[in-house]
């Protein structure tokens, strides 16, 4: 497996240099500084990828190209944001780099209600749907918000808001509207509830079908230029306010696959966010569409209850990480002996917790450094026990 690290560019509070030092190769970066819907330019991607390689490292993977949500729910500028998305896909395999991750989770993108949960190996974010609920039904107050839970769920947060002092009320807002690392959106409330009408009581069939759409769209672009996508589960794979979410299970998978019969048109594995549900065996996962992953997230979660879990560390939680790790070597021995070009599949570490003696204490929620470099450290050692088991 690759070795890669996201660093999201200049203003990265984590330099280049660290991330050498923790042992990663590859960067997956993205110019978060070009709204969604703007073409990146051949010499904007130059400037970056320049950057990088002047660091001693190279720029592996692209996470994220934005797909609009004009995308998503086929409005007006559909057209135009398909057509920035294959110019900004063409500029990238020009410039060399063969991964792009991406999602299609509509309006928000992965989302939290706890940003620093304490444990006992750190900090670590959390989402619980009680708290989700809350914020939904009696503080954003969307319209029919009610009917998207259970009585048991609804009864729960109801307490628990009349208990909410408003700082965290507010806290919550800022959370889940404002945008966390590499979205592109970042509401007020107002704002929010205009682009919920936009999707006016959209199916998961009907979400499916822009999606289908859109790899019509993207795919012959990326076969033309040597790039293989990368899906990225929805985070955390359960509906939230009220929008369909169509990449949550390993069906979803599997009908996404299914839409583009192309080794270019594959999944990002993201072992948390499809582990964050009990019915999810990621592992099998793994076994079951290994051709067609194009990139690894490997980061773990300890499910509380339904709808409730928390960033484990990379080796504890909820999923198996040792069999994953087997899986995924099994594919790139299978890939190495076809003489396939992608037989190393960047991974990354991902969400590690804010440890007490990270230096760098004001990283993006989910990229501490010390956090991630004690992932990234347990999970090389996996991977290099494993592979001398093989021998």
């Amino acid at each position: 497996m690759e070795k890669t690290w996201r660093w999201f560019g200049p203003d990265d509070p984590i330099p280049l240099s660290h991330v050498r030092e923790a042992g990663a190769t590859g960067i997956v970066s993205a110019l978060h500084q070009i709204p969604g819907g703007t073409v990146w330019t051949d010499e904007a991607i130059a400037e970056r990828k320049a950057l990088i390689e002047t660091a001693g490292l190279q720029w592996s993977v692209v996470e994220s190209i934005p797909v609009t949500n004009a995308i998503k729910a086929r409005t007006d500028t559909w057209r135009h944001d398909i057509d920035v998305w294959k110019e900004t896909l063409a500029a990238i395999g020009r410039a060399g780099i063969d991964t792009v991750c991406y999602n299609f989770m509509p309006i928000v993108d992965w989302t939290r209600t706890d940003l620093a949960w304490p444990l006992s190996s750190g900090e670590a974010l959390r989402f619980d749907i009680v708290d989700f609920a809350a914020y939904d039904v009696f503080v954003l107050q969307r319209q029919d918000a009610a009917s998207s839970y259970t009585d048991g769920v609804l009864a729960d947060a109801e307490e628990r808001y009349e208990a909410m002092p408003p700082d965290r009320q507010d806290e919550l807002e800022r959370i889940i509207l404002a945008g966390l690392p590499g979205s592109d959106f970042a509401y007020d409330r107002a704002a929010f509830l205009d682009l919920l009408a936009v999707y006016d009581r959209m199916e998961a069939n009907e979400l499916l079908q822009s999606l289908t759409e859109f790899l019509n769209e993207v795919v012959p672009v990326a076969d033309e230029h040597g790039i293989r996508l990368g899906i990225h589960p929805d985070d955390p794979p359960i509906p939230l306010f009220g929008l369909p979410r169509i990449v949550s299970t390993a069906a979803d998978a599997a009908t996404i696959l299914d839409a583009y019969d192309s080794r270019a048109n594959g999944l990002t594995l993201c072992a948390g966010s499809y582990g964050s549900r009990a019915d999810n065996d990621v592992p099998e996962m793994v076994r079951t569409f290994a051709p067609r992953i194009n990139f690894l997230h490997l980061r773990n979660v300890t499910i509380d209850a339904p709808g409730v879990f928390y960033e484990a560390e990379h080796l504890e939680g909820s999923t198996d990480m040792v069999a994953v790790v087997g899986a995924v070597l099994d594919e790139e021995d299978q890939r190495d002996a076809e003489g396939r070009p992608d037989s190393r599949i960047p991974m990354r570490p991902d969400h590690g917790h804010l440890l007490a003696g990270d230096p760098v204490r004001n990283a993006n929620p989910g990229y501490s450094y010390v956090g991630r470099l004690k992932g990234l450290a347990e999970l090389n050692g996996i991977i290099h026990a494993s592979r001398t088991l093989r021998q």
